[in-house]
């Protein structure tokens, strides 16, 4: 099979998140997107509004049932901290020899890339395909061979503009899956 994996903090998931996943499932020719709930980002070591990893988790479980090849995963909270992508599409490798991993990242990170922890051993061994994230620009002719671009619509939704709405007791019906709204106002409401 082929896997793409969509890393994320998921703090909380959103219903952009979900469309997102559905639409690469297709455009990156995957068989199944794994949504990667990440413990701890290296290049944001200073989050201190993260919610817990299992809340992350259970909220992101709970979000996707039901959906047909996007599945919630919580494999990175095994591995060491912080969340290297190379270590884990290693250890993903190893552990699941039968199947192909494919990166799913937004253009906001691909602009980052060189500052990710071997990054040129990931686009070296791995397939990479990049969505469009709003003010990042992919220059489409200067990428690499592994490289690929998905024409995914922009989905204007923000993990830190929800928990902003909950902790002002504004609505996010239209934000989050309606399944877990509750966890969502009840987790980051009590957060503050």
């Amino acid at each position: 099979m082929r896997i793409g994996i969509f890393g994320g903090s998921f703090n909380p998931i959103h219903i952009g998140h979900i469309a997102l996943a559905r639409q690469l499932k297709q455009l990156a020719g995957v068989d199944e997107v794994w949504l990667m709930v990440s413990p701890q980002n290296p290049l944001k070591q200073d989050n201190t509004d993260l919610l817990d990893d299992r809340l992350r988790y259970q909220m992101v479980r709970v979000a996707l049932h039901g959906e047909d090849g996007i599945v919630a995963s919580d494999y990175e909270f095994r591995l060491p901290k912080p969340s290297y992508t190379w270590n884990t599409l290693q250890c993903l490798s190893k552990d699941f020899p039968n199947n192909t991993f494919v990166l799913l990242i937004g253009g906001d990170n691909w602009e980052h890339f060189s500052r990710w922890y071997r990054g040129e051993d990931i686009v070296s061994n791995y397939s990479v395909v990049v969505y469009p994230r709003r003010n990042s620009d992919i220059d489409r002719s200067a990428l690499p061979p592994n490289v690929t671009v998905a024409d995914t619509p922009l989905i204007d939704i923000s993990s830190t503009e929800i928990r902003k709405k909950v902790r002002t007791g504004k609505n996010i019906k239209d934000c989050v899956p309606a399944v877990i709204e509750p966890l969502v106002r009840r987790f980051y409401f009590s957060s503050r």
